[in-house]
């Protein structure tokens, strides 16, 4: 079953960004994901949490996949480049089966 992360950035600083973005997108595609939002461009509809800088979906062709990817020693790597400059909530959904 297709599953998500989905997550919110809060960024502090930029200097880790061009190293990351250059490398995250076939890290991701290595795990069998893709993205479907980067940035995002988000704002507030509803609520009283704080609106993030950036937002993130990813997409896998399951829930071990996307566990997979996160947990994988590459991925780790670049996270902790990302928490240099950037503060993440990130969450895994199933895809809603009808």
């Amino acid at each position: 079953m297709t599953a998500f992360v989905i997550g919110q950035m809060q960024i502090q600083n930029r200097d880790w960004m061009a190293e990351y973005f250059a490398r995250i997108p076939d890290l991701v595609a290595a795990h069998g994901g893709r993205f479907l939002v980067r940035g995002g461009n988000p704002s507030g509809l509803e609520g009283d949490l704080l609106i993030p800088d950036a937002a993130f979906i990813l997409e896998f062709p399951d829930r071990e996949s996307a566990n997979d990817f996160w947990t994988s020693a590459e991925f780790q790597d670049l996270a902790e480049l990302r928490r240099s400059g950037s503060r993440l909530n990130a969450i895994l959904v199933d895809r809603l089966v009808e």
